[in-house]
């Protein structure tokens, strides 16, 4: 391997905590990482998609993303129909080897495994990951009438750190694989990579590295200075220029830039289906500008260069539904198709809320949502701050704000679905609505959750022991049997390490509450020996059916409740 990859490697194992793998499985999960970050941008852990150690199909990672949400569970596929009424999927495979050079054996190897992967009758022996992608696959077919966007999109990364050359028998075998994979008609695309040390490198730079994107923004008018803004634009940008701004290289579109708006896609609604009439009827498209209230982008930096604007770091904080209608209806867009676009660079985070709370102040969300999904993160990232050390946390209150961060290790950054399961199940007690049901979750911020006017310590205390317990699955400590009981070993650890009844979420009392359970998560070996007892608990609950139908149910968290509640 050559110097650049290997310290690129050795940089991807620290920040995110995989320094005792072996070399093979360290870059099996580096080139799983990177593959998966061309078409998924936020925070998550390889452990989630590695697959690979045998019986595995010749499939090192499985990445299932589904509504721009990477997916873990069967249940999540549930709870993302339900609420979305819609399945937008995307799988990304990879193989990766350390060697220098690819093989046309193992590239058909790799096929073929995928192939088998969504095989009826499949062939090839499968782990227990693989077979738990194969129920996730499952269960997207349970709601195949919702694949309303087309066929599922499958992308394979076959991974060396070697040199492309354009070899053609490895062309002629990549072309096959396709074919193959092409030929099961389940993929409305089908894309086949080869990745070199050079591409390794380059998607690994781009990682590390905040969203930048060069558009074209020549019908502009500067806003005059404001106090606490760079600089600030208002003008028509055109609709296929503007689509750079919300998809990647894939044409997928990007959710992560949506990360501050109040209100994601609403599908087909009567105004987004509106928006779609007009950019499909030849005499109405060129009025769009017209119909249109517009789209804001909020950057912190921007740099011009004449009509070329650089933009960086950047969110889409009003315009979310016309975003997406552009980029379903992509296929409708002309040359001649404009949008409203309001640019504004910004460091100041209280101008960017109150941008956040005036363009967002037709919609249907409340003052409170408003405010939980603005003002409140920014009291989070800021306590998370306070603590020191061994004892840090990091608040992801903006999609991959650590990124380019090499001092944090990326098994400590808490983003915020994240840290409203592990909320929910420890002071809510509702870790059966984490994966199922997790729209009523969402429900709740505002009010139960992101309250206006919380303590912290809880939110703190939910991410500690879910970096805590997550640490514990990776390092194999606790089995992964129980697994699809993550979230009641959550809530068993809190009533174990602080029995008594929870004050309320807005008492000063609650710093005291929460202290023990901090100290236990704190502490290494009180922590395992906690969870241990909190998984026995589980496993008696369970009587031996730890299936997941069975534990994420409310009557099974009930059952635990009453076991680990004191008797009067």
């Amino acid at each position: 391997m050559d110097p650049i990859t290997t310290r690129f490697v050795k940089a991807f194992l620290k920040q995110n905590s995989l320094d005792s793998l072996a070399p093979d499985r360290a870059f099996e999960h580096f080139a799983g990482y990177l593959a998966t970050t061309a078409h998924y941008q936020e925070t998550f852990s390889t452990d989630s998609i590695s697959v690979g150690g045998g019986s595995d199909c010749g499939i090192d990672c499985i990445a299932v993303i589904l509504n721009g949400a990477l997916i873990t569970d069967p249940d999540e596929v549930d709870d993302l129909a339900d609420t979305n009424h819609y399945l937008d999927v995307t799988f990304v495979f990879t193989q990766a080897e350390r060697s220098a050079t690819f093989e046309c054996a193992k590239l058909r190897t790799f096929g073929s495994g995928v192939a088998d992967f969504f095989s009826d009758t499949p062939q090839l022996p499968r782990n227990e990951q693989v077979q738990l992608y194969n129920r996730i696959w499952q269960t997207i077919l349970t709601h195949s009438n919702l694949l309303t966007r087309g066929n599922p999109q499958c992308f394979l990364y076959y991974a060396t750190t070697g040199r492309w050359t354009n070899d053609p028998a490895l062309c002629a075998t990549r072309e096959a694989v396709r074919t193959q994979l092409e030929g099961l008609t389940l993929f409305r695309k089908v894309t086949v990579d080869c990745l070199d040390a050079d591409r390794l490198q380059r998607f690994y730079r781009a990682s590390q590295n905040a969203r930048a994107i060069t558009v074209t923004f020549a019908d502009r008018t500067v806003i005059p200075d404001i106090p606490g803004v760079e600089q600030a634009y208002v003008g028509l940008l055109p609709a296929n220029e503007f689509l750079n701004l919300v998809e990647n290289d894939t044409a997928e579109i990007l959710n992560a830039v949506f990360y501050d708006n109040v209100r994601h896609w609403q599908e087909w609604n009567p105004v987004n289906t509106q928006m779609r009439e007009t950019l499909a009827d030849p005499r109405t498209k060129v009025l769009f500008p017209l119909l249109n209230n517009g789209i804001t982008i909020v950057a912190r930096r921007l740099n011009a260069t004449g009509n070329r604007f650089l933009v960086e770091d950047y969110q889409i904080v009003n315009g979310c539904q016309t975003s997406f209608v552009l980029h379903e209806c992509r296929d409708l867009l002309t040359d001649n198709i404009m949008v409203p676009v309001r640019l504004i660079a910004t460091q100041d985070d209280a101008i960017k809320n109150a941008i956040i709370r005036a363009t967002n102040s037709q919609t249907q969300v409340t003052e409170d949502q408003l405010v939980a999904l603005s003002d409140f993160p920014r009291k989070l990232e800021e306590y998370f701050l306070t603590f020191e050390g061994a004892h840090r946390l990091y608040y992801e209150r903006r999609s991959r704000q650590y990124a380019a961060d090499s001092s944090v290790e990326k098994v400590r950054v808490i983003n915020m679905t994240v840290l409203i399961r592990a909320f929910a199940s420890i002071f809510l007690n509702l870790p059966h609505r984490t994966t199922r049901n997790y729209k009523t979750l969402l429900g709740q911020v505002g009010t139960n959750i992101f309250h206006t006017d919380p303590r912290l310590e809880p939110y703190y205390v939910s991410a500690w022991a879910h970096y805590r317990l997550d640490y514990l699955f990776r390092n194999q400590t606790l089995p992964s049997a129980m697994k699809p009981a993550r979230y009641h070993l959550l809530m068993a650890f809190r009533f174990i390490a602080q029995p008594a009844a929870a004050p309320l979420m807005n008492s000063r009392d609650m710093e005291s509450f929460c202290r023990p359970i901090r100290e236990h998560l704190w502490n290494p070996d009180g922590a395992r020996d906690t969870f241990a007892t909190a998984a026995a608990h589980i496993a008696a609950v369970a009587a031996g059916n730890m299936h997941r139908d069975n534990i994420r149910t409310e009557p099974f968290t009930e059952a635990l409740l009453a076991r680990l509640r004191p008797q009067s």
